[in-house]
């Protein structure tokens, strides 16, 4: 796949590289990077949202091949701290060394099979709770009960019986995992990635929020929701005034890609100008009856005060690097996507989506929501994760705040394009060239990853 300029169309207004012209304040490098996307416009097959074969396929030759965000080393700080990580009706369990390293292993027991772990938790052993099989958290045997009867285990003890290890890798503060013995390196697998989120630093960043939601589609369909501000115009019509939607820039490398979507700046699809007092009052979503808790002063501009205001609200936490940043990076969605399903946002922006077949199911997904905030001194505690189910709304989680709206209005669609995929004579997705090129990007890849890995 090869980025090539120039771009054969574009939204009317102010391109995000215009609007980086205007920042009062220097912008680091890595937002003047371009690498527009080039993929043609060729429908995408609905077997693939749709399909139980698809799913199965992707089990074997995706999830069991590829490299995946598994837990923060937040998650696991001691020794014998673990994380049950768990995709498309396979398990693993993630869990600290003595020596601080992080060991992976497939949850099973080798005796028959039972999973070893069935909860996050801490332990000083994995022990099989059907017969009492036992290793030592390292993965080598240490106890077989009833020895005497298993002379051909003992016989494989550093072998055969030994639990098989996972490849890790730790990127960010981000433990990866891959199942496959034989996988290309994870420094290869995220080369690049350091180049962008260095000055950002998420590495010294605490859960402050860890909110998961089931929804009735499957994983890809959910995922792509969150590839693109295209949908913003029909899903989040509030927001028009205040983000340059179709204005986003889309870029992608190998790996990973990204959007990045301008906030205080207001949709092209407004057929009227918006003065910058309505785009901060829709922003901080101030009622008409109130005064705004940012003046504009005459000439000002919306986008530089709320940075401002952005720069003292961090300013406790991280001092006068918040000097240094840009109105971009104080006000704009600079949204990741590394390959297949880990979203990590740029700045201060704190998200962090990931996005999972719910089990064995096709037909749904697990939406994971993690903030990932800055902190000064000791590292705060982490937030103990809520689990939503269908039915209860985001709003159900506070910790999320406005975004929990927001949330809300891009579920309410899900279950309805799942249930629109299995109906349509249809044989495949319309995209757009530009705007959804992130999404062509996946399918793209996902596609030649699993030709690769047969």
């Amino acid at each position: 796949m090869t980025a090539v300029e120039p771009r054969p169309s574009r939204s009317p207004g102010i391109t995000y590289q215009e609007l980086l012209d205007r920042d009062s304040h220097p912008v680091p490098d890595v937002l003047r990077w371009q690498a527009p996307p080039a993929f043609g416009s060729a429908d995408v097959s609905i077997e693939r949202y749709v399909s139980r074969e698809w799913h199965e396929r992707e089990r074997e030759l995706l999830w069991k091949k590829v490299w995946q965000f598994a837990c923060r080393l937040e998650q696991i700080p001691e020794t014998g701290d673990h994380v049950v990580y768990e995709i498309a009706g396979l398990s693993y369990v993630v869990i600290r060394q003595a020596d601080g390293s992080v060991k992976a292993f497939p949850n099973a027991c080798l005796h028959r099979g039972r999973q070893l772990k069935d909860h996050d938790g801490h332990a000083s052993e994995l022990r099989c709770p059907f017969h009492g099989f036992c290793w030592k958290i390292d993965g080598q045997l240490s106890d077989v009960p009833a020895q005497w009867d298993f002379p051909h285990v003992e016989e494989r003890r550093d072998s055969d019986f030994a639990l098989p290890e996972c490849k890790v890798g730790i990127w960010a503060g981000f433990v990866f995992i891959n199942p496959d013995s034989s996988c290309a390196s994870f420094e290869d697998f995220v080369a690049g990635l350091d180049e962008h989120f260095h000055i950002w630093d998420l590495e010294n960043r605490y859960i402050e929020a860890h909110v998961t939601k089931v929804i009735e589609a499957n994983w890809k369909v959910a995922q792509e929701a969150f590839c693109e501000a295209y949908h913003v115009n029909a899903t989040h019509p509030q927001i028009l005034y205040y983000l340059g939607d179709t204005n986003s820039q889309v870029d992608v490398w190998e790996n990973f890609s990204r959007v990045i979507t301008a906030g205080l700046t207001p949709s092209p699809h407004l057929w009227y100008a918006v003065s910058e007092e309505e785009m901060l009052r829709s922003m901080l979503d101030v009622r008409v009856d109130q005064a705004s808790p940012l003046p504009i002063p005459p000439g000002g501009s919306a986008r530089e005060i709320a940075a401002a205001s952005a720069r003292e609200r961090w300013r406790p936490v991280v001092g006068d690097r918040v000097d240094r940043m840009s109105d971009a990076e104080m006000m704009d969605s600079i949204d990741y996507t590394v390959f297949p399903n880990f979203h990590p946002w740029g700045a201060f922006n704190r998200i962090v989506y990931r996005f999972r077949p719910n089990g064995d199911d096709h037909r749904s997904s697990v939406m994971e929501v993690m903030f990932l905030s800055p902190f000064d001194g000791e590292r705060p505690a982490n937030a103990s994760r809520r689990d939503l189910g269908v039915e209860e709304s985001w709003t159900t989680a506070p910790e999320l705040g406005m975004l929990a709206k927001v949330f809300d209005q891009d579920v309410f669609n899900m279950a309805k394009v799942q249930k629109g995929l299995e109906t349509t004579s249809k044989p495949g997705v319309t995209l757009s060239n530009y705007q959804e090129a992130k999404v062509r990007w996946f399918h793209q890849i996902l596609d030649r990853w699993m030709e690769d890995a047969r």
